[in-house]
């Protein structure tokens, strides 16, 4: 999460946190900080000993459950551009080859629900 920022990034952070906050009240604050993530660990451990007692085997399977190909626009990619086993051209109805010009003397059609 965190592979980006580098040590130079660290310490200005660290300089920025100590003018902000001040040398009285940032190490409580970096205690405070510790103790929080310490809970979310734990809470978050918990959570997961939950869902392997209640799902067995299958907890494992989720493990390995890849949810980039869930993600809604390369889901709709692969719906639209992936090979479906849909029928063979030959079997689908043919479009007329021949388009009717629009008669330029009537209104273009429009549809009000549309715009």
């Amino acid at each position: 999460m965190f592979d980006s920022i580098g040590w130079g990034e660290v310490v200005v952070l660290g300089l920025a946190a100590l003018f902000i906050f001040g040398p009285e009240r940032l190490p409580t604050l970096a205690r405070d900080a510790a103790q929080g993530l310490k809970k979310a660990r734990e809470a978050i451990t918990g959570v997961r000993g939950q869902l392997h007692d209640s799902l067995g085997d299958d907890f494992d399977q989720l493990r390995d459950l890849d949810l980039r190909k869930y993600h809604p626009k390369t889901f709709i990619r692969d719906q639209l551009m992936g090979d479906d086993e849909a029928a063979p051209v030959a079997a689908r109805p043919a479009r007329p080859a021949v388009t009717v010009p629009r008669d330029r003397s009537r209104p273009a059609p429009f549809d009000a629900d549309a715009t």
